[in-house]
């Protein structure tokens, strides 16, 4: 039987219209049924473009629609908490773009309130359903590469002008590479190594794209309970530099290239004691994927692919980053 799933979407993002209202519709008896925009006319123009019944300028309005039985949240990062919040106390499930909260106590009163309304949470930190890293956490986890020493995450890129505005200019609403993308790396590398940050040291430098309180490339080292150091480097202004992640170990290295997108593509090769070996890989879109695993959490079949709490230990682990790169010191990363 079909899992009858009508969804809210809370702010006419980029990131919705490319990506989640597709994923949406190709879960079963799942349909996009309201829009939220606080600017009505934007609202209107991307619910007429992505046909879609209803457009409302405010989260209320939207969560007042007995039609919706889920939302997808993709506003500015300072707005999750409150949003995410009202939306599980009017009973509906809550998928959360990353990072979930800005601050570790407002990503705790998130998960708090939709556990007790009972409702499913989920971050949307989508790489790690990418086929890519689902098979190199195989690989680490059957070990393939005895025990992981070393990772090196390659995550720099030159962020598109249309993305830019408020991520380069608007410190209040959460803006900067570390919330953007170093959020990102944290969860991956946990979804691999099956392991916890716990502290972290960074460094960035001097702002050329964004204004002149916000990061816009970093490098950092985290350190992992397991002992695994990894090294992440962050940009939104570098254009050619490829993306990838790197997992050394005591007895091979996996290494994925192009893997650190939205995007279903990539190769990961294991290298060993055997020679180089291209690992075989059915990539699958990656929204589809995360739609399909949340869907099996509001049916009470599994957990979303990332949880809310998979968002709040990227989150601090980010924070963490932000930190040091701000002290110059090493900052142990509390949740």
């Amino acid at each position: 039987m079909n899992h009858n799933v009508g969804w809210g979407l809370i702010g006419a993002s980029n990131i919705a219209r490319e990506w989640m209202i597709g994923a949406i519709r190709a879960q079963p008896g799942n349909s996009v049924v309201a829009v939220m925009s606080s600017n009505a006319a934007r609202g209107a123009a991307f619910a007429a473009s992505n046909g879609i019944a209803a457009s409302y300028t405010s989260v209320a309005d939207l969560l007042a629609d007995p039609a919706v039985d889920a939302v997808y949240i993709s506003t500015t990062n300072e707005l999750h908490a409150q949003q995410a919040i009202a939306a599980a106390a009017a009973g509906k499930h809550v998928l959360c773009e990353k990072p979930l909260a800005l601050t570790i106590a407002d990503g705790h009163a998130i998960i708090d309130a939709c556990r007790q309304a009972g409702v499913v949470l989920g971050t949307n930190h989508h790489l790690r359903n990418g086929a890519s890293h689902r098979a190199i956490r195989a690989l680490v986890q059957e070990g393939a590469i005895g025990q992981p020493l070393f990772a090196r995450v390659f995550h720099a890129v030159k962020l598109p002008e249309n993305l830019q505005g408020w991520r380069v200019n608007n410190p209040a609403a959460g803006a900067g590479v570390i919330l953007d993308i170093t959020v990102h790396d944290v969860d991956t590398l946990r979804f691999i190594l099956d392991a916890e940050p716990v502290e972290a040291i960074a460094m960035t430098p001097r702002s050329t794209l964004a204004t002149e309180l916000i990061e816009d490339g970093v490098m950092a080292v985290l350190r992992f309970g397991n002992g695994v150091l990894a090294q992440l480097h962050d940009a939104f202004t570098v254009e050619y530099a490829g993306t990838g992640i790197e997992i050394h170990g005591s007895a091979g290295s996996i290494v994925g290239r192009n893997v650190m997108t939205q995007q279903p593509i990539g190769e990961v090769v294991l290298r060993d004691s055997k020679g180089e070996h291209v690992i075989a890989i059915e990539h699958t879109n990656l929204y589809d994927h995360a739609l399909a695993s949340f869907n099996e959490a509001i049916k009470g079949a599994s957990s979303p692919a990332a949880t809310g709490e998979d968002g709040l230990r990227a989150l601090a682990a980010a924070l963490a980053v932000l930190e040091s790169s701000r002290t110059g010191k090493s900052v142990l990363v509390a949740v």
